[in-house]
């Protein structure tokens, strides 16, 4: 993944610090693609483990490519008890496991990067495991669902930021500790973001767009721009030219009389005399 990525992609990571620590932690991250968790993955140390989609797992060469490094299953709808005693039991086995609170690929209004509400799996899972939440923005990941972004030496940027760990607050009662995770993990992804498009000047361009508007949108191809420039040169060349050997071998008044009267004198004769 690292080599892929590096050919593909120039990765700024702001907070190394935070994610390059010891014992299991909830690894709590926006989502605005399907590149975000290998991604993610290429820029630390420590192997994760995440929490994917169970409608993924069910496909052939997928589910057994995501088995492989380690992802289990999660259903958006419910809350699954498997699933839940699968990520406590690696939290305590001291793994990481990496979850999108967002529940989803989300962007604009419905993205946690713009106000939108976390969903409350996050801090349940570090209540109840016992472990600190690291939370992560990752932006310009979407822009890979264009194909001319995998060019070679093209390099699409991509900008990673890792906040301090967030307590699970065990001296707290359980709803109390909750509410506490949600609002501080809230409040670090509005800083981390706020952070990443300040210290890189960010602009529109480079944040989160729906991934069939990424698709649509390819970027300008500089060879095409010069090929319709050279075009263009040569039709006015050639309108030149023509003006040119027009103004200089212009018909003047006798010889337009004498052509008619070529023409006429023509007209009469019979195809025998022609």
């Amino acid at each position: 993944m690292k080599l892929l990525f590096g050919y593909s992609s120039r990765i700024y990571v702001v907070g190394c610090q935070h994610i390059n620590r010891a014992g299991g932690f909830l690894l709590a991250s926006n989502h605005i693609s399907h590149f975000d968790p290998p991604i993610i993955s290429s820029v630390v140390r420590r192997k994760i483990d995440w929490m994917a989609m169970a409608e993924f797992f069910p496909v052939p060469g997928l589910g057994h490519f995501l088995r492989a490094v380690d992802a289990f299953p999660a259903a958006r709808d419910r809350a699954d008890r498997k699933t839940i005693r699968s990520a406590i039991k690696r939290l305590k086995d001291g793994r990481i496991v990496g979850v999108f609170p967002e529940g989803g690929i989300r962007d604009g209004a419905c993205s946690l990067l713009e106000g939108a509400p976390l969903r409350a799996g996050a801090s349940t899972l570090a209540h109840m495991a016992g472990v600190p939440i690291v939370p992560c923005v990752i932006l310009g990941s979407d822009r890979l669902y264009g194909k001319r972004n995998w060019m070679p030496l093209w390099r699409t940027p991509v900008w990673i930021a890792f906040g301090q760990a967030i307590s699970h607050f065990p001296e707290l009662e359980k709803s109390v500790a909750r509410a506490r995770i949600e609002q501080e993990l809230t409040d670090a992804f509005q800083r981390l973001y706020a952070e990443l498009r300040r210290k890189f000047q960010l602009t529109r361009d480079d944040l989160p767009h729906p991934p069939r508007e990424r698709m649509r949108c390819q970027p300008k191809n500089p060879r095409r721009r010069l090929h319709r420039a050279a075009a263009n040169a040569v039709d006015f060349a050639m309108c030149v030219s023509m003006n040119l050997v027009q103004s200089r071998h212009r018909l003047n008044g006798r010889s337009a009389e004498e052509m008619d009267r070529y023409v006429v004198e023509c007209e009469k004769l019979t195809p025998h005399e022609y």
